[in-house]
């Protein structure tokens, strides 16, 4: 039994046993994969796969035994490497961070500068994404960290720990009927277009509920990504908009009026995600503690390394 076999066990289940996709990912030849995957059920003397003619069709009971423990031993190798590398050099490697742009635009800048400054040897990239593409990032080893507000916790091999909590807020333009209303209702809102964010972005299904559950169909004349879109949108007429509060800066949206919804729309929490049972380098222990500074380094350890469900706090 070698490496490369459990690597292939692991990708076929992933590519859905096509052994063409298994060969890509792993830089070999499906004839070599066949080879592995029938050399490995000889020395376990069970097969592993169900099969039709040369097609793996999905695992036998034994081998749906074995993905678990095939997931640990890499997971394990990895963090061998891990550790060495830890111990090599604590300051210096890179750190992969993926985001929505809701956080990377509104609240990661400070903590960023912030970091780099304090680990000037780390190379720290930035991915965009959506929610369910940060989840699978991180799933799959291309992003150490994961901060989004959706999805993250739909993945069981994520551990997912608060970042913070935040709720939506009304925007309009200067002059607008609503400017200056106190409490508006989620009538006052429908009454007009709106425009806010895409299905599955920055606490969308929050606001489809909240009017849903009132009985209410509004106006949804836009979907957007990010806030940036919505607030020019509203700025030059097409309605009025639903951010997330931290996105309104009347610093600079100064044609724009924030109105308090509060009690309307429910609370969202932003979360932090890495993969379960992985060895976390200090400086994304660090990274993490600079978001919250509830999550020490001892506090993440040992959510990362349990085998329990995902943590909500």
């Amino acid at each position: 039994m070698n490496f490369q076999q459990l690597r292939i066990i692991k990708e076929a289940v992933r590519h859905n046993f096509n052994l063409t996709e298994v060969a890509a990912a792993l830089f070999t030849s499906p004839s070599g994969v066949s080879k592995h995957i029938k050399d490995l059920e000889e020395q376990l003397g069970v097969l592993l796969f169900e099969r039709r003619g040369k097609r793996l069709l999905g695992l036998t009971e034994p081998g749906r035994e074995l993905i678990p423990i095939v997931e640990r031993i890499l997971a394990d190798a990895g963090n061998i490497k891990q550790l060495a590398q830890q111990f090599a050099a604590r300051d210096e490697g890179s750190l992969t961070v993926a985001t929505t742009h809701t956080q990377a635009r509104y609240a990661l800048p400070p903590i960023v500068a912030y970091f780099k400054e304090a680990f000037p040897n780390v190379r720290l990239a930035l991915r965009q994404g959506s929610p369910t593409g940060i989840a699978a990032l991180v799933r799959d080893g291309e992003a150490d960290i994961g901060i989004a507000t959706e999805a993250l916790d739909d993945e069981p091999e994520l551990v997912t720990l608060t970042y913070y909590k935040w709720r939506h807020t009304l925007v309009v333009p200067a002059g607008h009927p609503l400017d200056g209303k106190p409490s508006p209702t989620l009538a006052d809102i429908a009454a007009w277009p709106i425009v806010t964010y895409h299905d599955g972005f920055s606490g969308r299904g929050k606001i489809d509920r909240a009017f849903a559950d009132a009985g209410i169909v509004p106006d949804i004349v836009l979907s957007a990504f990010d806030a940036d879109v919505i607030k020019a949108y509203v700025e030059v007429g097409l309605g009025i908009g639903l951010i997330a509060s931290m996105a309104y800066d009347p610093t600079r949206d100064v044609g724009l009026r924030k109105i308090n919804v509060n009690a309307l729309f429910g609370e969202n929490v932003a979360k932090i995600a890495v993969r379960r049972g992985t060895l976390l380098r200090d400086f994304a222990l660090k990274f993490i503690q600079l978001c919250n500074p509830a999550l020490t380094p001892d506090v993440v350890r040992a959510a990362v390394l349990d085998s329990s469900e995902s943590q909500g706090s």
